[in-house]
């Protein structure tokens, strides 16, 4: 069996361009005992994987030139020596960029059909969903009749966390890019109000939809955004940050005065509380509480999500890219073969 692979090529400078992959058809080995084939149906693209192509110190280890990008996949099991994953069998799995992969079955997660369309295990019943779960509500601890903003409000975590904040009795106001997404925000995913970061009166507007100040400020941007939402945060603010996506490509530091004392200024006087966080260390204490109720909220309707799909292994360098631009409109995805259960 052969699988075709793309691969990081080179370490981009600035936005990843086409020098930045390679594809390439590799022979796949036979089946040991206990190993099973899978081929790959969904492709998750995700921002964080832009910093997996550095070298810059973070997390997780930089990926290595010549390496398959990394990323979370829904897969079948093509072929099968393990008992417990017989053939047809649909999982979740970690084989990134790529359409077929040999796997020892650990790490594996078999995926219930019947419960929901699969590619939601790499969204809304996945890792992006989890990260707006349990950011929220272990971080920004919303309560009732408070204001919850969020960034990249469209996206899959955006688009999670309005829809959490409202389900505890709070306030969403969402922002996001251009007036489609806005008035999705609104008129889809029940936000209270939504504000055009493009828009020349961004920050009179951010004003007009908070009234009452910020509560909580879901960080997914950074960038001028939070330029706009740091006056508006009320004492005793809550800031869970979960991504900067505005200066994944920077090449530079940012131009102007160095506005850091000023940030931790408000930080002191408002007693805020800023926490980065990386969702898998709530693995373990939120993980079935978040597949409990969100898989409950999607059933019923009270959490709805959209799916950006790209179509083919090779649109991936140019979907990632658009994604980083923020031009997908909710969870970006790259469907790489059939899905059985569709």
């Amino acid at each position: 069996m052969k699988s075709t692979q793309i691969r990081l090529a080179a370490r981009p400078v600035g936005e990843p361009d086409a020098d930045t992959f390679e594809t390439v058809s590799v022979e796949l080995p036979a089946l040991a005992d206990g190993e099973v084939l899978l081929r790959t149906i969904y492709l998750s693209l995700d921002p964080y994987m832009r910093g997996r192509m550095s070298t810059a110190k973070s997390y997780a280890a930089p990926l290595e030139i010549g390496d398959v990008i990394v990323g979370g996949t829904v897969c079948e099991v093509e072929e099968s020596r393990n008992a417990d994953l017989p053939v047809g069998t649909v999982v979740l799995a970690y084989t990134g960029w790529q359409t077929h992969a040999v796997s020892d079955g650990r790490g594996l997660r078999v995926l219930d059909t019947g419960v929901a369309p699969v590619s939601t295990a790499l969204g809304v019943l996945g890792m992006p969903g989890f990260t707006a779960y349990a950011g929220l509500l272990e971080i920004g601890r919303p309560q009732p009749g408070e204001t919850v903003v969020v960034a990249a409000a469209t996206g899959p975590v955006g688009s999670a966390v309005g829809q959490i904040a409202r389900l505890k009795g709070a306030r969403a106001v969402g922002i996001a890019g251009g007036p489609d997404k806005c008035r999705a925000l609104t008129e889809d995913f029940g936000f209270d109000a939504a504000v055009d970061h493009r828009s020349p009166t961004f920050v009179d507007d951010l004003a007009a939809a908070t009234p009452e100040g910020i509560d909580v400020y879901f960080e997914n941007v950074g960038g001028p955004v939070f330029d706009a939402v740091l006056p508006r945060l009320n004492t005793y603010a809550r800031v869970p940050v979960c991504g900067l996506v505005a200066n994944y490509n920077a090449t530079s530091a940012p131009a102007g005065p160095d506005r850091l004392p000023s940030f931790l200024g408000s930080v002191l006087t408002r007693s805020l509380t800023v926490r980065g966080f990386i969702q898998s260390e709530f693995v373990e204490s939120h993980g079935r509480d978040f597949l409990r109720d969100m898989t409950a909220w999607v059933a019923d309707g009270s959490v709805r999500y959209r799916e950006d799909v790209a179509e083919g292994l090779e649109s991936a360098p140019e979907a990632f890219v658009g994604m980083l631009r923020g031009r997908n409109f909710g969870k970006q995805l790259v469907r790489v073969g059939a899905d059985p259960a569709a």
